[in-house]
C-alpha cells in the first residue's frame, strides 16, 4: 500500500475516480491467485457435483419472476422481506451469501443462494463458522464497524444463531457456487447439506492465450459467467441468464452508502486511510444524486466500479430490471427504477400472506 498522504487541497473523488478506471487490475492482483487457489483446492468437491447449468432443470421458483436479495444498507431501512411476506410472493427468491441469514431469521428459505468472494475468514460468516472465537473477533472490526446488518454486531451470538439456521435448513437450500469460494464456504455449504451448483468467474478475456479464465475453464470445464465482480450482480446473471428468469428486481443492492453514514463505516474505510490519509478522504469517495429519489449517496472506488460493470451488463440482458432497492446509485438506462411495493402489485397481486418457507 502506499504511503499515507500528507494533506493537500483535497478534490471530492479525485483519487476513486482513478482507482475506479483501474478496479479490473487492482481486483485481479488482490483476490486473483488466491481465486485460483482456491478452485483447485476445491477440484474434488467440483468434480462430484454440480453445475450451474444443471440449475435450469432443478424446478428452482415458479413463475417468470425474480427477487434478489442482497445485504446492502438499504435492507436495514426498508425491510423489504416484511412485504414480501404480506403479499405471499411465491415467484423465485435468489439470496446472496451476505443476506442468507437475514430470509432464514424472518421465516423464509431463499429458493437459491448465491456466494463468490474468495476471502475465507469472513465470507464463511455468513454461513456460520464453527471455528469463530472472540480472539478472531478482536482482530478483525469487519462486522462491527460496518453499516451492514446490526444482528452481526454481537459476533459470538449471531454466528451461533447463522449456524443454528444454516444446519437446519442447509439441506432445503440450494446455491451456486463459484469455484472460487473458500475451503471454509465450500466446506459449510457442503457439511450444511446444500445442494451445490458451481460456477467460474470471468476473471479476465479468456480469448487472450495468457488469460487465466481460460486456464481455469480448461482444468475443470465448469460454465463461465461473467458475475460483474460481486455476488449481487451473479445472483442477476444467474436469474435471467440461467433460470430464464423475464423480470428480476433488486433489493438491497444499493452499492453506496446512505449520505448520513460515517466514512469509518465504509467497507474499505481503512483501504482508504492508508492511501490518501485522515485529511484527504474526500477523495476516496463520490458523491451521486438520484433523481428518483431526489436524494445523494456516496460510493467508494469498488462499488463504483460494481455499478458500472452492472450498466454495461444491461443492454445484452433477456430480462426486464427493476431496481426496487429504495435506495442508492443503481439506475441508468435498461433499468426499471420502482418500490417493490410496486412490483409486487405485478407479479403478487393478490395478498395472501403465505409466502412459503
Amino acid at each position: 500500500m502506499p504511503t499515507p498522504a500528507t494533506p493537500r487541497s483535497t478534490v471530492q473523488g479525485e483519487t476513486a475516480r482513478r482507482l475506479v478506471a483501474d478496479m479490473e487490475r487492482i481486483t485481479m492482483d488482490r483476490i486473483g491467485a488466491h481465486a485460483v487457489e482456491n478452485a483447485g483446492v476445491n477440484r474434488d468437491l467440483i468434480a462430484s457435483g454440480k453445475t450451474i447449468a444443471d440449475l435450469r432443470d432443478a424446478g428452482i421458483g415458479g413463475g417468470d419472476s425474480a427477487i434478489i436479495l442482497a445485504a446492502g444498507p438499504s435492507i436495514k431501512r426498508h425491510d423489504p422481506i416484511r412485504l414480501i411476506k404480506e403479499r405471499g410472493y411465491d415467484g423465485t427468491i435468489i439470496a446472496t451469501d451476505s443476506a442468507i441469514f437475514y430470509c432464514l431469521r424472518n421465516g423464509v428459505v431463499p429458493d437459491l443462494a448465491v456466494s463468490l468472494d474468495p476471502h475465507g475468514g469472513r465470507i464463511v460468516r455468513w454461513f456460520g463458522d464453527p471455528d469463530l472465537t472472540f480472539e478472531r473477533c478482536a482482530q478483525d472490526d469487519y462486522f462491527r464497524r460496518q453499516d451492514m446488518d446490526d444482528s452481526f454486531h454481537n459476533e459470538i451470538r449471531s454466528n451461533e444463531e447463522v449456524l443454528r439456521l444454516i444446519n437446519a435448513h442447509g439441506p432445503q437450500i440450494k446455491i451456486a457456487l463459484a469455484t472460487s469460494s473458500s475451503t471454509q464456504v465450500a466446506g459449510r455449504a457442503h457439511q450444511s447439506g446444500m445442494d451445490i451448483y458451481w460456477w467460474n468467474p470471468f476473471y479476465d478475456d479468456p480469448d487472450r492465450p495468457e488469460s487465466i479464465t481460460r486456464r481455469l475453464w480448461e482444468r475443470n470445464r465448469v460454465p463461465l459467467m461473467n458475475a460483474g465482480g460481486n455476488v449481487g450482480t451473479a445472483s442477476w446473471m444467474i436469474a435471467h441468464a440461467v433460470l430464464g428468469k423475464k423480470h428480476v428486481a433488486l433489493c438491497g443492492l444499493d452499492f453506496s452508502y446512505y449520505a448520513d453514514t460515517p466514512y469509518q463505516q465504509t467497507q474499505y474505510y481503512k483501504e482508504a486511510l492508508e492511501i490518501v490519509g485522515a485529511d484527504n478522504l474526500e477523495e476516496m469517495y463520490i458523491h451521486i444524486h438520484n433523481p428518483h429519489l431526489d436524494q445523494g449517496y456516496y460510493t467508494d472506488p469498488a462499488y463504483m466500479w460494481y455499478r458500472e460493470c452492472f450498466l454495461s451488463l444491461v443492454p445484452d440482458a433477456d430480462c426486464t430490471t427493476y431496481n426496487c432497492t429504495e435506495g442508492g446509485i443503481l439506475f441508468g438506462d435498461g433499468i426499471v427504477f420502482t418500490p417493490l411495493r410496486a412490483f409486487l402489485d405485478k407479479f403478487a397481486p393478490e395478498p395472501t400472506g403465505t409466502r412459503r418457507s
